[in-house]
């Protein structure tokens, strides 16, 4: 098929896409339209905690959900929540660290996936439990732990008095091409790659507008590429060439829209997922996609999927990497390091 009706067909698919997905954000809020305000009532507060939030501010929610938080805790007899606002230099891991020298004992993060990282990536290991309020635009951790990212007030209500569980973190390091190493934690997904590609260059304006389509916009510009050579050692084995477009290391694996991109994938499984996905051409990238969409197990010769405890991947020439949805620069080494259920956290109530 020329790559020509390969771009129409691309083009109609996210038109589709667009359309199903529009729909669906209409019939979910006039659903919950009639409770949008209602009065929220914290469940299950079985320990009384001193309660901090990393709020971005300049989330359009952020006020409606300090408000409410602030509603709940003293309906439920808690103190006031401490408020650290996050900066556009830091999205909230100083914040976090100024909440547990405050002595909060439950810190809400409050915003998009990179303050929900950043917020783990100081509370794991530690004994203060981690709320979670979604107000971004991915908010991926929240919809593999079943969140509704629509209620916001369900939430908050999550975030002070929903189940405890106990989920994995991950540790990666990153060396840049001058030889520099970065540490942190991801809890979603790492990548290195095409998806890297994708987040750094998804257009900020467009991504205000239509949010996480903003990404499928950008997709479909990366789609046509060069594969990279690259070197894969699983739980200390020997390096592994490959060429690739993307190497994705994943904590769990559903996307916007109820997407499962790493079926097998568990947060708290003890376990790294990795999908090495090598397509030569769109043709390759429309098969992995209807690969995902139908949910087939049957394997094709474009995709690979591993489980260890630990991954380090070595890159020839610097390519680019993200965390959770945060493009962290080009990098010519990663080593990830899985850390079993390193991270308390509030999630809904089971049914």
């Amino acid at each position: 098929m020329p790559l020509e009706i390969l771009a129409l067909v691309l083009v109609a698919a996210a038109l589709v896409i667009a359309l199903v997905s529009l729909w669906s954000v209409r019939k979910l809020k006039s659903r919950i339209a009639h409770i949008e305000d209602a009065p929220v009532v914290a469940r299950s507060l079985t320990e009384q905690h001193k309660v901090g939030v990393v709020l971005n501010p300049s989330k359009n929610d952020a006020e409606r959900a300090l408000a409410l938080l602030r509603s709940v805790c003293a309906d439920s007899g808690l103190e006031e929540p401490l408020v650290f606002e996050t900066t556009v230099e830091d999205p909230g891991h100083a914040m976090a660290v100024d909440a547990l020298a405050a002595g909060c004992t439950l810190v809400v993060a409050a915003g998009g996936d990179g303050t929900v990282r950043e917020v783990a990536e100081v509370l794991a290991g530690k004994d203060a439990v981690m709320g979670l309020l979604p107000l971004g635009t991915g908010n991926l951790l929240a919809r593999n732990l079943d969140f509704d990212v629509e209620d916001l007030p369900a939430a908050v209500a999550t975030a002070l008095g929903g189940a405890p569980r106990d989920i994995d973190a991950v540790a990666i390091t990153l060396e840049g091409a001058d030889g520099s190493l970065e540490e942190h934690v991801f809890l979603v997904i790492a990548g290195i790659g095409f998806d890297a590609d994708i987040m750094n260059d998804t257009n900020a304006e467009l991504k205000a507008k239509v949010g996480h389509m903003a990404y499928a916009e950008a997709a479909m510009r990366h789609l046509p590429g060069q594969r990279s050579t690259v070197q894969i050692s699983l739980d200390g084995g020997p390096l592994q060439s490959r060429k690739v477009r993307s190497v994705m290391i994943a904590n769990c694996g559903k996307l916007q829209g109820g997407v499962e991109l790493v079926p097998d994938a568990r947060v708290d499984d003890g376990l790294l997922d990795v999908v090495v996905m090598s397509p030569r051409s769109v043709a390759g990238w429309l098969w992995i996609a209807a690969k995902t969409a139908l949910r087939s197990r049957r394997r094709i010769p474009i995709v690979d999927y591993y489980q260890a405890r630990a991954v380090r991947i070595v890159l020839p020439e610097p390519i680019g990497s993200q965390l959770d949805g945060d493009t962290t620069g080009e990098v010519v080494a990663l080593q990830a390091q899985v850390r079993p259920k390193a991270l308390r956290i509030r999630v809904p109530q089971p049914a």
